[in-house]
């Protein structure tokens, strides 16, 4: 079992500072659609990378000027509008991001030892905003920290409500092409309207939404009970790799009756061994919710570029006793089945319900599964190499599947559990597999806390 490492506390030479646009931009109010702005995402999506070697400080500052010229709103600050007190927006004032310059004595080798299960620690590489709220914090945080062996780890915070998974990737792709060829042009040139996924007025419902509703049948002290488990004791990091083998093991069990793809049969496997280990009563309703691209599947599609949210929240429901006691091809259905609701008309019925009710998704019973694969995070290039290392800064206790480095159909699966399970939920994710010193899996459970 791989030891997690402690990281030393940073030396910070000067304070941190703003990096505004090279170059004039727009100064105007965003509006956020009702996909940015749903109180689930009000947070930053945390990056951390780790390079064998350092790009130039002053390479990296002056890049990061440069792109957010066409990324100008994550140099703005999101405030509460003067008409909605409760809806955020943009006011694209230029103000800058906040870049932090570190040193901390520590190693690449070092840190890649423990690298697998994020703790506490780890919050020393992304510099502390003191702020009264999440609205007052700059859009865009990043920490470049100087390693004592000649490498660095790069943190990045981007506030969920600006960019989604896909946003923030291409984003960071553009600040790496600048930094690296100075004079490019960027690949796909940022779109930043949001009227696009305005509600319709008046509102058109059309759809239940179970990824927001709690069952009405689910009544009575067992309706909390996975909140309970998970709030009554420690969580701990849980990371397992499943290589290209193991996936092809999990979709055997749907041949030739269930074509799926790796998403799918992992996804649904995952949420298995999460029921199996957490073992609530029969009858209790549970959802797996995963986030969903929806750029192509609206009519018209989101224009090439769109950074803004353009994903929703799939919903597969069931009770723990069919999920438990059924095949994997049963629940391998229910994710697609979740997946083909999702076409324009119930897109435009969910934004028109977050605009009505201002509702949140139901979690109490509910898995939440975000992938960051098929991205390209992990091959971002600032100039000297590509990351030995890429992941959250944190461990949550949502999961996400994580991508591999050097194995483009491998998948990563990080999140954290409750204590007294944990070791079962790796049981349970390993038991049909191959035995592991054949199969290669690699497990890390741990007791750091992240």
């Amino acid at each position: 079992m791989t030891k997690s490492i402690e990281i030393p506390d940073c030396y910070y030479p000067k304070e941190p500072s703003l990096v505004c646009p090279s170059s004039s931009t727009p100064r105007h109010t965003l509006y956020l659609s009702n996909l940015d702005d749903q109180k689930f995402l009000r947070f930053s999506i945390k990056y951390l990378y780790a390079y064998k070697k350092a790009v130039g400080w002053e390479a990296l500052r002056t890049s990061l000027s440069k792109v957010l010229v066409d990324y100008y709103p994550l140099a703005g600050r999101v405030r509460t509008s003067a008409e909605d007190g409760e809806k955020l927006e943009v006011d694209c004032n230029g103000e800058g991001a906040l870049l932090a310059e570190g040193y901390v004595d520590l190693t690449v080798e070092k840190f890649l030892e423990g690298s697998r299960r994020p703790n506490r620690s780890w919050r020393k590489l992304l510099y502390k905003v003191e702020a009264q709220s999440f609205v007052a914090v700059p859009p865009l945080i990043v920490q470049m920290t100087h390693l004592s062996c000649g490498g660095m780890i790069l943190c990045t915070a981007i506030n969920h409500c600006l960019c989604d998974g896909i946003g923030t990737a291409q984003f960071l792709h553009a600040w790496a092409l600048i930094t690296s060829k100075p004079n490019a042009n960027l690949p796909t040139n940022p779109f930043h309207g949001r009227h696009i996924l305005k509600p319709r007025d008046p509102p058109q419902i059309a759809f239940s939404h179970p990824e927001f509703s709690r069952p009405l049948p689910q009544v009575g002290p067992d309706s909390d009970y996975i909140t309970q488990i998970l709030l009554s004791q420690p969580l701990v990091p849980v990371s397992l790799t499943f290589t290209t083998s193991h996936i092809l093991h999990l979709k055997q069990q749907c041949v030739p009756s269930l074509k799926c793809t790796s998403f799918e049969v992992l996804a649904s496997h995952v949420w298995r061994a999460w029921i199996k280990s957490l073992d609530p009563p029969a009858s209790l309703h549970i959802k797996l919710l995963f986030s969903m691209n929806m750029r192509q599947r609206l009519k018209p599609e989101l224009p090439s570029g769109y950074y803004g949210n353009g994903f929703v929240l799939a919903c597969a429901e069931t009770s723990a006793e069919e999920l438990i006691a059924s095949n994997p091809h049963y629940s391998v259905k229910l994710v697609q089945e979740a997946k083909e609701r999702l076409n324009d008309d119930y897109v435009r019925s969910m934004i028109d319900l977050l605009d009505a009710r201002k509702v949140k998704p139901e979690l109490s019973s509910s898995l939440v599964i975000s992938p960051w694969t098929k991205l390209g995070l992990e091959d971002l290039d600032f100039g000297e190499g590509r990351p030995l290392h890429m992941g959250p800064l944190a461990s949550e206790i949502y999961c996400l599947f994580l991508p591999v480095i050097g194995d483009l159909q491998a998948f990563t699966v990080l999140m954290s559990i409750p204590q007294a399970v944990a070791d079962r939920f790796q049981h349970y994710c390993t038991k049909d597999l191959d035995d592991e010193e054949e199969n290669g899996i690699k497990e890390d459970g741990g007791r750091g806390y992240a």
